[in-house]
């Protein structure tokens, strides 16, 4: 029955016919190959998520994790079973809180601590990062953080020799990296360095893999702190080879690291220097995917937004001579290229409608047009207010402003995880009165005036209550 549920449509009689109770009955079997079988069957069926609330209800999931505490370590077989059905049972947000109140959160970290089994560890770290990725519907992340060992655990299966172990491990830290304690917690436990070693490393490995360490990466880096930490240790050279890559997913993880290393100006100029303005273009320009195209833009802006000048203009007079004329080439280029993307959501027809009349129906052709879908999973911890348009700077930062008012449009497009987070944040910061001097100003570019019309439909329609934030921009 366990290996007949591999097809879905046996595993789909299997079920209609009490087998999930019987599967789920026999994985409390004292035989250890009995228990054996019932967990593979569990695996099985819990794929997809047709059976996984019926087995949650024949008390299956307690069965499981009654099993890894039951069976000694060296019993890889029932222990990799048991661990890879709380992994996909673990992927379903329900599901997923039924695994941490039976324990499960102590049992796979017991495992990914203990055990040697390649098999297991690379399970049991699959369940810990699916546990942790529902934060914001339950607290599975901030408790698997909290688990005595849990993070040591996977910064250590980081170094492991096989590749699925370290794919696993390095999505589970990219999910725990959402939390703000987790976050810090992860640096503390060599977090940094390990990431930064396996992406230095993987450029011949699986693109989940490239993904993972770059997205991990970006999740530890929404910290100042981290984020300095990252470029001290090399990680900037690593993450612009990856930047390199012709694969999106893969451009889209390296492009929001760099963009949140691009905060900081020393790691601004280390971007500069080891060549990552040509990767970023090269995503603005090229990639398949959009969310990756904007993230690019981005981290060009940041780069260049006046901040890293002065750290450039140390060091002997000639050099200096040479680094800003090489800094003004690049800039150029990449400002270029900024509004390339920008304009790429232009229509010259309905944009004029909308400067004149600020018609719904145009306003609402323009947004789709811009929206980026993805860009709603971000989350912007603090606002700056000289992110917010304001007529002074606009004559001097066109292009720059263009993607600022840009960016508020896609965080506060209804129907985004975040956006009456985003709009609470731009409420507090004052920005209706700053976008509505943009939407009037005679001097406004032409798309920043558009875009800035959207958000003010966006906040008037869905308006944010304001609360207490510090100043500045920060994505996760």
């Amino acid at each position: 029955m366990a290996n007949l549920s591999v097809d879905s449509k046996v595993a789909k009689t299997v079920a209609q016919i009490g087998g999930i109770n019987i599967l789920a009955s026999l994985a409390r079997s004292m035989n250890r190959l009995v228990a054996e079988e019932a967990a593979g069957g569990l695996w099985n069926l819990s794929v997809g998520e047709e059976h996984k609330g019926a087995i949650a209800e024949a008390g299956g999931i307690k069965a499981l994790v009654d099993l890894i505490f039951k069976w000694p370590f060296t019993n890889d077989g029932v222990l990799e079973r048991a661990a890879g059905a709380l992994a996909n049972l673990a992927a379903d947000d329900k599901c997923s809180m039924e695994v941490a109140e039976a324990g499960g959160v102590h049992a796979l970290v017991m495992l990914a601590r203990h055990c040697n089994f390649e098999g297991v560890q690379e399970q049991a770290a699959r369940a810990l990062g699916n546990l942790a990725a529902h934060g914001d519907s339950n607290t599975n992340n901030a408790a698997v953080g909290k688990e005595a060992g849990a993070l040591e655990a996977l910064v250590q299966l980081i170094h492991s020799q096989h590749e699925g172990v370290r794919h696993e491990a390095a999505g589970a830290l990219w999910n725990l990296s959402f939390d703000d304690k987790n976050r810090e917690a992860i640096a503390a436990a060599g977090g940094i360095m390990a990431l930064v070693s396996l992406a230095q490393s993987c450029s011949n490995s699986s693109q989940g893999l490239q993904e993972r360490a770059a997205g991990a990466l970006w999740g530890l880096s929404v910290s100042e702190a981290n984020s300095v930490a990252i470029g001290q240790v090399g990680g900037v050279a690593p993450l612009i080879a990856l930047a390199r890559s012709t694969v999106a997913d893969v451009h889209e993880t390296a492009a929001g690291a760099l963009w949140n290393l691009a905060f900081n100006p020393g790691n601004a100029l280390r971007i500069v220097e080891d060549g990552g303005v040509p990767a970023l273009v090269y995503i603005c320009t090229k990639s398949l995917s959009k969310m990756a195209r904007f993230m690019a833009a981005l981290a060009l802006a940041y780069i260049f937004d006046g901040r890293m000048d002065e750290i450039a203009a140390v060091g002997p007079s000639s050099d200096g001579d040479i680094k800003s004329v090489t800094l003004h080439v690049v800039k150029k280029m990449s400002l270029k290229h900024i509004e390339t993307f920008v304009c790429s959501f232009s229509d010259s027809q309905t944009f004029a409608t909308v400067i004149t009349s600020s018609a719904p129906t145009a306003l609402t052709q323009v947004a789709e047009v811009a929206r980026i879908p993805e860009a709603g999973l971000l989350r912007c911890r603090l606002v700056n207010a000289e992110l917010l348009p304001s007529t002074s700077h606009l004559i001097f930062f066109s292009v720059q402003q263009k993607l600022e008012d840009l960016l508020p449009c896609y965080f506060t497009m209804p129907g985004g995880r975040h956006a009456t987070h985003h709009m609470s944040l731009l409420q507090n910061a004052g920005a209706p009165r700053a976008l509505r001097a943009v939407a009037a100003a005679a001097s406004a570019p032409f798309e920043a005036k558009v875009f800035a019309k959207i958000v003010l439909r966006n906040l008037e329609h869905h308006p944010g209550k304001p609360i207490r934030s510090r100043e500045f921009w920060v994505a996760f």
